[in-house]
């Protein structure tokens, strides 16, 4: 019973960590998805609160993950994982069973599962939460009163950094479709000889006043004497989906400019700003100096909004707007950038440069080999990240062994 107990807490810990890091990185993204449980389960008056639930929720996961690992406050920790589990293992049984939302976001972008998967996976962690609350009472404290109180302040502040940071820049990590690097166009495309969906179909004829199921093998089709209802196609089987599903782009008056786009060549600026009503206007004065700049080496540079063409024209008249705005999806500028406004820079239709509106370029970076500057950077973010991720993957290992060989 002592190894269950010790693999226990190791795996909510690694679990309690990652979930919290994943969605910590990206507040906005966990907020959104907080967003669609409030419309789904009908509590619009809390949808306010989307914001700061992500902060807390990332935050709590993340600590508790922590503490687990590092024995720091176990008894408060165990608490938090049952009470979590608690919760959220009914919760996933609600969304599997009814399905208000397709992807519950536990592990943010990072991992999607369905909700009945998720519901699984949280039976197991739920069982294993259990354990450890039963067994609290036999933890040991392996630190004095004060270096306990002030291990754990230390790691619950720790645990709001990555949400912080995420919060006044892009996340650190980004799982989504349109990452640096991405394609667009060629992410669009569906390859020849990719399955496709498939479809179980139901056809209702009627005959005498009574109603009778066929399928497409045995439906009455030659006999006149039975009269068609209805018919019902189900999804058996998922096809190929292109990890790009969304994109669309459009001018004002309506014309479709999006394979325009996409397939344009060279050095191309896509401003994304979803609500120009909640928008950061004072960016725009930077981003006018980079069209300029960007218009004298003839590269393109549009804005793309979910906002109205009335209030388009009202904002680019008020602010001296002089490039071009197009419209799109408010959900998929949401996706490609966490920035009101963001900025991106695409290379023969690649992603090769992404920007919060706190860090924009200078206009001076035009001048530059913005390609080359571009994949340095790409290169050396890479790397610090592999560092990154070896190190705490090497301490990991060293917690967790030096934790059993105590015992």
């Amino acid at each position: 019973m002592k190894h269950f107990v010790i693999l226990s807490r190791y795996l909510l810990a690694v679990v309690f960590i990652f979930s919290g890091f994943v969605k910590g990185v990206d507040p906005l993204g966990s907020a959104y998805k907080f967003h669609d449980y409030f419309m789904a389960f009908h509590l619009n008056f809390l949808d306010s609160l989307s914001l700061p639930f992500s902060f807390v929720l990332c935050a709590a996961e993340l600590a508790i993950g922590l503490l687990l690992l590092f024995g720091v406050q176990l008894r408060v920790a165990t608490w938090g994982a049952f009470l979590f589990m608690l919760v959220f293992t009914p919760v996933t049984l609600v969304l599997a069973i009814f399905n208000p939302v397709s992807d519950c976001g536990c592990f943010g972008d990072a991992i999607h599962l369905s909700n009945w998967q998720t519901f699984y996976k949280n039976i197991l962690f739920f069982a294993a939460a259990l354990l450890l609350f039963l067994k609290r009472n036999s933890f040991e404290e392996y630190y004095p009163s004060w270096k306990k109180y002030v291990l754990f302040g230390l790691l619950v502040i720790i645990s709001f950094l990555p949400s912080i940071h995420g919060y006044y820049n892009l996340p650190l990590y980004d799982f989504r479709p349109y990452k640096i690097g991405v394609n667009i166009h060629n992410d669009m495309i569906i390859p020849e000889g990719a399955p496709a969906d498939e479809y179980s179909t139901l056809l209702y004829y009627q005959k005498d006043g009574v109603v009778k199921e066929f399928d497409e093998s045995n439906y009455p089709w030659n006999d006149s004497t039975w009269t068609f209802v209805d018919t019902k196609s189900t999804r058996i089987k998922v096809g190929y989906t292109p990890p790009i599903t969304n994109f669309a782009l459009h001018t004002l008056e309506g014309e479709d400019v999006t394979d325009k786009f996409v397939n344009a060549s060279g050095y191309n600026f896509l401003v994304i700003s979803t609500r120009l009503d909640k928008t950061d206007k004072n960016s725009f004065k930077k981003l006018t100096e980079l069209y300029y700049k960007a218009s004298e080496k003839g590269f393109g540079f549009i804005c793309a909004t979910a906002t109205s063409a009335d209030m388009v024209q009202k904002f680019t008249l008020e602010h001296s707007i002089p490039f071009q705005f197009v419209t799109a999806d408010e959900v998929t500028l949401k996706t490609i950038i966490r920035s009101n406004p963001g900025l991106l820079l695409l290379y023969n239709g690649t992603i090769i440069g992404k920007w919060h509106w706190r860090n924009l370029p200078y206009s001076k970076f035009v001048d530059e080999n913005m390609l080359s500057s571009q994949l340095l950077g790409m290169k050396q973010t890479s790397n610090n990240r592999l560092s990154f991720a070896i190190v705490v993957s090497l301490l990991l290992f060293f917690v967790i062994i030096v934790k059993y060989f105590r015992k």
